[in-house]
């Protein structure tokens, strides 16, 4: 069996103290959020403990689908190259950007050349940038393809973009991978899927992605963006449908009108065409908010 985690925007706090020219630009909207709503329900004390709980359950690899970080300030990416750091060996963590990660122009290359042991494929030169996108990694059974959605935007827009370029070299890798008979997992920040989000968080080349893996097939998507445990499918090649997987923030506490903090955990078994896959949600219950079991679903079909 290979178990394979999952956890997304994890909105590392506290927040470093901007500069005046830092808030000179798109920031100073994202700051003001994080004072009034953000920051008062996302904490690293929770975090913690989902990372504790993703520890203890001892999963052959970790997934981490963006949004590390917050208004992608230069102490904010450092600061997540050491939760990084801290959290596992790059082997064992693979991770892509989320739209705060490349909250302003520049930020997304700095952000991949500090994060580029997590987010290089195999066999790969870092440091990577914002064009390293997809990589690919293999561990066991599964083939995990990172691409990324995340590119600055204007004020009060959080859009994701999915294009051609990128397409094309998905298609590839899921074709190459899916002729090897592995388990394809595809992370994405943005849900691929219509309705699930608002306008001015949507991605951009939903329909560009779905006919890539409808022509190219996948066995799953893992996808971050909304802060909501979430399960859609999307069509694959044949009759066949893929599911598509959300989560909660990883550090999202009670009280807020958002759910708990959650993580995913996928138990895969089997081989191409027979694949046996449950997954169990895991995340914070109760008054005292421990982590424990949330749910249980068999995503084979």
């Amino acid at each position: 069996m290979f178990r394979l985690a999952h956890l997304s925007d994890l909105h590392l706090g506290p927040l470093p103290e901007p500069s005046y020219g830092d808030l000179a630009s798109k920031r100073i909207t994202g700051y003001i959020n994080w004072q009034r709503h953000r920051g008062r329900h996302i904490g690293s004390e929770t975090l913690a403990r989902i990372c504790d709980d993703i520890n203890a359950q001892d999963p052959d690899h970790i997934a981490l689908t963006g949004d590390l970080i917050n208004l992608a300030l230069d102490a904010e990416i450092d600061l997540a190259r050491q939760w990084l750091e801290n959290f596992g060996d790059p082997q064992d963590v693979s991770v892509v950007p989320g739209n705060h990660d490349a909250y302003v122009p520049g930020a997304i290359d700095k952000a991949c050349r500090a994060w580029a042991p997590w987010m290089t494929g195999d066999g790969a030169n870092s440091p990577v940038d914002s064009r390293a996108f997809p990589y690919l990694r293999v561990r066991g059974p599964a083939a995990l393809i990172g691409i990324s959605t995340a590119r600055a935007t204007a004020p009060f827009l959080a859009t994701g973009f999915f294009r051609q370029e990128q397409a094309a070299a998905l298609k590839n890798l899921l074709e190459r991978t899916g002729a090897q008979g592995l388990f394809r997992v595809v992370m994405i920040h943005h849900p691929p899927v219509r309705g699930a989000t608002t306008a001015h968080k949507k991605l951009n080349g939903i329909r560009l992605f779905q006919k890539t893996v409808a022509e190219a097939g996948a066995e799953l998507v893992l996808h971050g963006h909304t802060h909501l445990p979430t399960l859609y499918r999307i069509p694959g090649q044949g009759e066949e449908t893929v599911p598509v997987v959300g989560v909660a923030a990883a550090g999202q506490g009670a009280g807020s009108r958002k759910p708990p903090a959650c993580y995913n955990l996928f138990e895969i078994e089997g081989a191409a065409g027979a694949w046996d896959v449950t997954m169990i949600r895991r995340g914070l219950t109760g008054a005292a908010m421990p982590v424990d079991e949330l749910e249980r679903v068999v995503l084979s079909e």
